[in-house]
């Protein structure tokens, strides 16, 4: 029971009792020579907000003073302290409840700390999907994400759309390296949120060259409607376009639809790429190299597609000779006027 009222009392000044220390420290100067029933004083108590003070101070030192009583029958049976430490501090929890108590606490911190981690994650792969979605069709990136194969797809019908910027030789011999690469990145980022206003797919920029298809890799029957709709958009943000560094040249662009069949499918493993192939690839790119500035330049299959829609202005620029397919009647794509299709 001394024992136990000892550990009361290091538990209480939250230290060891040294009796050596407190003998000498009351310049006593043979510890032997203490009086026999001498006691280590009780407990002061400070009054704080802390939890882990004691509940009942008064209860604590009297039940201190009675275990360490020097008469027996006043000491308490350990059963008998329990009870009195219960009703001292009702909600304090035994030690297998506390760890009990314990771990419910460190899971709670662990599942925070797994969801804020799951968080980061999240928003990494939604970061990741964006940049592959962003050089690959959705269909296509998922089917590489799962290590599927990608076959190659036919279109029976589908309108290319290319352009170039007219001159853009001599431009660069104005410019440097970094001027040429700022211009690009201006020019595209405009035509980038052009088309985001269409139901067409951005297959690729190769230097100056803007190359758009509808129709695939989702098929959709007014494929050449939302080709030439997006084409005159991006003629007249052309018009307005300023070049940084030369503000008062004009950037002409010119632009060449083609529509027919396609092949499509995925080239590569390193950086793999969405390429088409077909004739109808090569006309398109022909229109464009046939074109003039701020003009849109279509075959007669586009026109066709056109005329089925209805609403665009077109004329007529008769049979040209194409370098590779013979002599082709094309036409000028001039504006949209939706429930009317006008021919000059």
């Amino acid at each position: 029971m001394f024992i136990y009222t000892t550990l009361c009392l290091e538990i209480t000044l939250k230290r060891k009792i040294d009796l050596q220390f407190i003998f000498i420290s009351t310049k006593e100067e043979d510890p032997y020579s203490v009086p026999i029933d001498w006691q280590p004083p009780l407990p002061v108590f400070e009054k704080t907000s802390d939890d882990n003070n004691c509940p009942c101070p008064d209860e604590y030192c009297k039940l201190i003073s009675m275990c360490r009583s020097h008469d027996p029958i006043e000491r308490p049976s350990f059963e008998s302290i329990k009870r009195r430490l219960q009703r001292m501090n009702p909600n304090k929890q035994n030690p297998v409840d506390l760890i009990i108590t314990m771990m419910e606490k460190y899971s709670k911190h662990l599942e925070s700390v797994v969801a804020e981690r799951t968080q980061d994650l999240m928003a990494e792969k939604h970061r990741t999907e964006s940049l592959l979605y962003s050089m690959l069709p959705k269909s296509v990136a998922d089917s590489l994400k799962t290590g599927l194969s990608v076959q190659a797809e036919s279109f029976e019908q589908c309108t290319i759309y290319f352009s170039d910027i007219v001159g853009f030789t001599v431009l660069c011999s104005k410019s440097s390296a970094l001027e040429v690469v700022g211009l690009l990145n201006r020019l595209y980022t405009v035509f980038d949120e052009i088309i985001e206003n269409f139901c067409v797919y951005k297959v690729e920029t190769i230097g100056d060259a803007y190359m758009v298809a509808s129709g695939l890799p989702k098929r959709i029957p007014n494929h050449a409607s939302e080709i030439a709709k997006m084409s005159l958009k991006i003629v007249e943000a052309a018009k307005h376009f300023k070049i940084p560094h030369l503000p008062n040249a004009p950037l002409k662009i010119r632009i060449g639809l083609h529509s027919g069949y396609v092949c499509a499918g995925v080239v590569g493993r390193t950086m793999p790429r969405y390429c088409l192939f077909g004739d109808t690839v090569n006309t398109a790119s022909r229109m464009e190299s046939n074109g003039e500035p701020y003009k849109i330049h279509i075959s007669d299959d586009t026109y066709t597609e056109l005329a089925i829609t209805g609403g665009f202005q077109v004329e007529e620029r008769g049979v040209i000779s194409v370098k590779g397919k013979g002599d082709m009647r094309t036409w000028w794509l001039t504006g949209y006027y939706p429930c009317k299709m006008d021919q000059k």
